[in-house]
Parts: structure tokens; C-alpha cells; sequence
């Protein structure tokens, strides 16, 4: 197999889904177990992160617009060493979505796209609402939703009715479908529901002898679902954990204030698979063999020991299984010869026939840990720097001046402004410290006077 030439990753792909209404406050000190980092199983391909109530005060948020906010700073700082970049990020007011993915996927991403739905004050204020991110995956369209629905007991409607109108919501790009058609379709968040006719003290009596099942069928959203068809298409794991709103900051003590609020699954995280619902209404039976992508969910649970807001962060890890409708990246490319400062380095890219290629494409020199697109040490455009072409490759020369001195491991990316993404990833390699080269030479010539 051709040098950076990637096939792609055995199936199933893991995704890690995590949703946090973090009230206002700054990041943890560590995320090891939210993010299941400590576990022994094998590592996540993608995480999915998406959090509510971010602090959106006026300053904040003008700063977070023109940098990274501090929760995405943070989750890079932590994901960037192993080996995951940032995909992709919305942000709508206190509203969050970030996604990670693993190196080697990045060529069978395309197509991401970002939406954000206002429904608080009638549609024109951000503070509740969704926030998305599509993609195709392997070829198969895949869609997340990030929402923070209204709160209290009463506006169980209003909840449903804001989620119907940002499921209605539309791409503004041409050729993408609509929310429903995708794929696969997650959707979670701060969704507000609450545990509806039972008191308070059955409801904490309940929870403490760990009788969950007991209140289940008073959940707001397991009554919806009841009810009303396009929730019946959309699957939950059991709610196996206590309530997760709301507690005294920095504890697991329920609310003890005045209020008392009483405890709620307002945390949660669902999805749907679009060929199950297809299938489900007709009457003819459906072999598991006939689908290309199926979800199984591996782990639904409450993480209890993060008490910096009043609701417990959830987490969902799930198995996508894939029939990969792509084979081969859009660009494969490596580096020639060896690189160093010392000297103008080059590199060789070939394209797919037909590649939708553009002047403002760029190839960038990133090292291995880099966070993001935009993370590049260098880069060259693809037209301006071609030194050479022929049917089969390019040679794309970079300056001396713009390669470390420092030397280390780096990537080659290869960044397409028609389709907005990475498309090719080189193997890893090494730069030469420029100083360690010097001394080189230098032994060699003290190594050639001694032998005259």
C-alpha cells in the first residue's frame, strides 16, 4: 500500500456522547472518567460534547467569538495529546457542541455542516433552543442535536413544540436533507422533563432504595413518547441512574434550597436510526442483513462525582456499525526525501478523478497533536507552490524559512475550500532538528581531517 494512502478503520466505530448543563462555571480540573479516558476498553473514534448554560454574559461571549471559548480550549487541551482533533463546533449563547474525531477518519468526513435554532422569547433570543452539526460518515449522513428545552413542570407542550420546530429546520446549503432523513440522528441535551404526579418524598424515596423503575412511567418524556409518534421513532437505554437535576453545588446532595426543586431526568440522550423507521412501517419483515448502519448502545450512566453546576453530567457510548460506503481518501499525500530547515522541502499529492479541487486549496504541516484546521506550523497552496505535474501526482514545494528548526513528528493535511475539510492525511513523520543536522556535519568533516 502507497505511503499515506489510509483504508478505512474496521467497523464498528465507537462515539462517545456526552451532555452537561455546566451552569455558568469554568472546566474541571479533570475529565478522566467523563470522558471514559481511565477506561480499558478500546480508545473512542469520536467524541461528541454537548453542553448548556455555558457562560454567554456579554464579555464572555464577544471574547469567545473571536477566540476559542474555555471549554473548547480545554476539551482540545485534553483530546489533542491522543491523537483526536476538534471536527468540527456551534455555539449558540449558552449553548455548545463540540466534536472530536481520531486522525485517521478525517478523509471519510465530509460535508460538515453547522445549524443553530432560536426558540426562547418567541424565536429571537439564543437562550434556549438547539444548536447541530451533520455530517456523511463513511457515507452515511449522520446528524447531532444539542438542545435546551424550556424548564418546569407545566411546559411539558412548549418542550415538544420546540423540538418539533428545530427538527423542521433546514441546511442553508443545497443537498442536504432535512434533519429526519439523515441516517442516524442523536438528539440530547438539557431537555427539561420532569417526573410528573408524584411528590417529592416518593419521588427521593424511590431514588434513595435505587427503585428508579418506580418512576419511570411518570417521566414527562416516557409519557410524551406514549403519545405522540415522531418521539415513538427516537430510542433510549434504561434510565438506570438517579436523577440528575438538580443538586446543591458540589455535591450529590439533592436541591436544598427554599425551592426544593423536585429531582428530574432532565438530562438525557437519544437517537434514531432512519432505516429502522422505514421498516417499521411496513408489514413485511426486515433482515438485519439489508441494513449498512446500525447503533448499539454500550453504556448509558450519570457521573456523580462532577458537582460544579446543579445538573450531573450523562454520557452514552455507543457502537455504530458500518458498511463503509467509501473506500479510499479524496487525497492521499507524503513527504519527499528528508525534511529539515536546512533546505526547501517538498511533498506529492494525487487526487481522485474528478476531485472538485480549487486555488484556494492548501496543503498545512501540522504536528501530531495538533487541535484543529487552523492548527498549522506552515502551509502551502496546492496552485502557488506546484512545482511539478503529472497524470499520476503533484510535487508542492515549502520554504526552508517556514520549516522548525526544532524538528519533531508531523502530518501533512491537505484542506479542500470547496468541501470546507481535511480530505487527505499523510502517515507521520519526522523533521530533522536542524541543530542536531549541524553537528552531523560537522563530525562528518572532523571525521574526514582525521582520516587525511
Amino acid at each position: 500500500q502507497q505511503r499515506g494512502v489510509q483504508r478505512p478503520p474496521a467497523a464498528p466505530a465507537a462515539l462517545h456522547l456526552v451532555t452537561w448543563n455546566v451552569g455558568t462555571a469554568s472546566p474541571p480540573p479533570d475529565v478522566t472518567s467523563l470522558l471514559q479516558l481511565d477506561s480499558l476498553s478500546p480508545a473512542m473514534d469520536m467524541y461528541v460534547i454537548g453542553l448548556q448554560e455555558v457562560n454567554s454574559r456579554i464579555t464572555n461571549f464577544l471574547s469567545d467569538l473571536a477566540f476559542d471559548d474555555p471549554w473548547s480550549i480545554f476539551f482540545m487541551s485534553v483530546l489533542s495529546p491522543l491523537g483526536y482533533i476538534k471536527l468540527s463546533s456551534v455555539r449558540m449563547q449558552g449553548l455548545l457542541l463540540l466534536i472530536f474525531v481520531k486522525h485517521a477518519h478525517l478523509p471519510f468526513i465530509r460535508d460538515v455542516h453547522t445549524h443553530y435554532t432560536r426558540t426562547g422569547l418567541y424565536g429571537y433570543w439564543g437562550n434556549k433552543g438547539g444548536v447541530t452539526i451533520r455530517m456523511s460518515l463513511y457515507g452515511h449522513t449522520v446528524c447531532f442535536i444539542n438542545c435546551h428545552l424550556p424548564a418546569h413542570m407545566e411546559n411539558t407542550e412548549q418542550r415538544l413544540d420546540d423540538f418539533e420546530k428545530i427538527l423542521e429546520m433546514q441546511f442553508e446549503e443545497e443537498n442536504i436533507p432535512s434533519t429526519l432523513d439523515h441516517d442516524v440522528l442523536f438528539w440530547f441535551g438539557d431537555l427539561n422533563f420532569r417526573i410528573a404526579d408524584y411528590g417529592i418524598h416518593f419521588v427521593r424515596e424511590s431514588i434513595n432504595n435505587r427503585r428508579y423503575n418506580l418512576l419511570w412511567d411518570k417521566d414527562q418524556l416516557n409519557m410524551a413518547k406514549k403519545k405522540e409518534a415522531f418521539l415513538q421513532e427516537f430510542s433510549e437505554g434504561p434510565l438506570q441512574f438517579k436523577p440528575t437535576y438538580k443538586f446543591d453545588l458540589h455535591s450529590d446532595v439533592y436541591d436544598t434550597s427554599e425551592k426544593k426543586r423536585k429531582p428530574a431526568w432532565t438530562d438525557r440522550i437519544l437517537w434514531r436510526v432512519k432505516s429502522l423507521c422505514q421498516h417499521a412501517s411496513k408489514e413485511d419483515d426486515f433482515s438485519e442483513e439489508e441494513q449498512t448502519i446500525s447503533v448499539t448502545l454500550n453504556n448509558y450512566i450519570s457521573h456523580m462525582s462532577y458537582g460544579i453546576s446543579d445538573h450531573k453530567p450523562v454520557t452514552g457510548t455507543f457502537g455504530l456499525e458500518l458498511k463503509p460506503l467509501l473506500s479510499d481518501p479524496l487525497v492521499t499525500l507524503s513527504p519527499e526525501g528528508e525534511w529539515s530547515a536546512e533546505h526547501d522541502v517538498l511533498l506529492s499529492y494525487s487526487a481522485v478523478p474528478g476531485f472538485p479541487s480549487s486555488a484556494w486549496d492548501w496543503i498545512g504541516l501540522f504536528k501530531v497533536t495538533f487541535r484543529h484546521a487552523n492548527d498549522y506550523v506552515t502551509y502551502a497552496w496546492v496552485e502557488d507552490d506546484e512545482i511539478s505535474s503529472n497524470e499520476d501526482s503533484k510535487q508542492v514545494y515549502m520554504s526552508a524559512a517556514e520549516i522548525p528548526d526544532m524538528g519533531g513528528e508531523f502530518l501533512l493535511c491537505y484542506y479542500s475550500n470547496n468541501l470546507q475539510s481535511i480530505v487527505g492525511i499523510s502517515q507521520p513523520f519526522q523533521v530533522i532538528h536542524l541543530e542536531a543536522l549541524i553537528n552531523l556535519d560537522w563530525n562528518f568533516y572532523f571525521f574526514c581531517f582525521l582520516c587525511i
